[in-house]
């Protein structure tokens, strides 16, 4: 009997709908052991809803000590009773079977709900408030809802989301993206639902895709990596993702193939023959093929860069916890002319988790920065930017907004990433993160797993247990990530 459909599996599709598929066919053995970053996600997902729960200031029925069928029965019965918010539930129809964390009665019928420990919604810029549903948390809820419509117990087309914020967010499955993406979160659940039943049924055969950033804490990224380095696939081209690739794969069905190409011969005026490709993203792919598959291929300029020049160099780097919304390292390497022998760390890590600490760290982080002007500072990617510019709001007395602006704005503060990697150079590698660039450039971290992820569960570790080894790992791992860019930035300065 093939397998139901439920909301987790969804979820999982609309990230990657060959993990779907490892999850239902794969040979469990084959399985990474999951990390400790994943772990503590789930952990205090499970805590943060029981948070919520006990808080509640509303009469519910508590369904989550039953399990099986005699949880979905007694979710049955008190939907029959009409009980005003069910806690813990289990509803199925057809082959869909869903666990909403809530159901909530409204006229005629129940709209469902989950609690989630992260944002409700989703988009928007640093410069504007607009916000959407989350595609993954839709996918689930509507589920939900289709379930409660096949039953008849439904009270319409939404849903909701009590997120971490303590808001409530609503979730109308008829209203359109946009005006220029009239589709709607229902159309895209039954379009992840109709994927889903054909993974389940075998009437398709999905890919893995390589997905910097992503793969790498899912139990079967070591799986899927060997099976993508075998194949030659055309994942393993930096920025070449799963869309593009199914696109191009007909034509060219690995790396060495697309390497071989004559771009020409598929551009005709202003378009290619391949939907969503033009023809600079074609050439730009054709020639990272080339210089993967070249066993000799090295880094190289695109175009002239220009990096500010200034005696004193500052590599800037921060640490956030985003589940408690808490920036608490501000980390620098700084370097005068040129001298690595000049090097020294400089930390601002905030003491406790409290507000007051985070505000401290920001405010002496942010003497420093001027004090040191005028220097060369470099970051990588938008993300130093977009904290501070979060901070300021958080802390308006440590400096103004025109402040940040124009620190940002100065042709002395330069983003490695966006700013020159991305524009200017190629590399034989399958991505331009930090740490794959900076280990091409034969840099070594001495955390055996260094990771963002992994620095924000030593941090839960040590708000837990102060152990003072924990703060000097997150210290450690700060510290090379800020030189890690000092060596990519000596890199490129090579490249000229």
């Amino acid at each position: 009997m093939p397998a139901q459909i439920t909301a987790a599996m969804l979820y999982d599709l609309v990230q990657c709908p060959h993990r779907v598929t490892m999850d239902l066919f794969a040979d469990s053995t084959d399985r990474d052991r999951v990390s400790p970053f994943v772990q503590l996600l789930w952990d205090r997902g499970a805590l943060y809803e029981k948070q919520v729960i006990a808080n509640l200031n509303l009469p519910f029925t508590d369904l989550s000590r039953f399990a099986g069928d005699e949880k979905e029965q007694q979710t049955y019965a008190a939907m029959d009773r009409g009980e005003p918010l069910i806690y813990g539930g289990r509803i199925q129809a057809d082959d869909l079977l869903g666990n909403p964390d809530l159901l909530r009665r409204q006229a005629g019928g129940y709209v469902a709900g989950d609690i989630k420990s992260g944002a409700g919604e989703e988009g928007g810029s640093e410069d504007d408030d607009e916000r959407k549903p989350k595609k993954h948390y839709a996918v689930q809820l509507a589920l939900y809802t289709d379930v409660l419509q096949k039953l008849g117990r439904s009270a319409g087309p939404r849903a909701f989301v009590w997120d971490i914020h303590g808001d409530e967010v609503p979730y109308d499955f008829t209203v359109a993206h946009g005006v220029r993406n009239p589709r709607t979160l229902w159309q895209d659940y039954q379009q992840a639902l109709a994927e889903a039943r054909a993974i389940v049924g075998r009437t398709v055969t999905t890919l893995p895709a390589y997905v910097s950033g992503t793969c790498k804490n899912c139990v079967w990224y070591t799986a899927c990596l060997e099976r993508l380095e075998a194949g030659n696939d055309l994942t393993l081209i930096a920025e070449l993702g799963r869309s593009k690739r199914d696109v191009l794969v007909d034509q060219f069905p690995t790396m060495r193939d697309l390497a071989e190409a004559n771009p020409a011969a598929f551009i005709t005026g202003n378009k290619t023959q391949f939907r969503g490709i033009g023809p600079a993203t074609l050439e730009k792919f054709v020639g990272r093929a080339r210089l993967l598959t070249d066993p000799n291929g090295k880094p190289y300029l695109r175009q002239p860069v220009r990096l500010g020049v200034a005696e004193r160099e500052l590599f800037f780097d921060v640490e956030v916890d985003p589940m408690r919304d808490v920036c608490y390292l501000h980390g620098f390497v700084e370097r005068t002319s040129g001298d690595n022998a000049t090097e020294r760390f400089v930390t601002f890590f905030a003491a406790d988790v409290t507000p007051a600490a985070e505000g401290q760290a920001f405010r002496d982080a942010w003497a420093f920065m001027r004090a040191a002007q005028p220097a060369a500072t470099y970051y990588y990617s938008k993300y130093e930017r977009t904290i501070y510019r979060k901070l300021r709001k958080k802390y308006p007395h440590v400096c103004t907004e025109a402040e940040i602006e124009a620190l940002f704005a100065s042709p002395l503060m330069i983003d490695l990433y966006n700013d020159v990697v991305r524009k200017a150079t190629e590399w034989p590698t399958r991505d331009f993160s930090l740490k794959t660039l900076a280990k091409y450039l034969g840099f070594a971290w001495r955390d055996t797993h260094p990771s963002g992820a992994a620095s924000i569960e030593w941090f839960d570790r040590w708000v837990k247990t102060g152990d003072a080894a924990v703060r000097q790992r997150i210290l450690d791992y700060n510290e090379d990530d800020c030189r890690a860019t000092r060596v990519l930035l000596d890199g490129i300065r090579a490249l000229n």
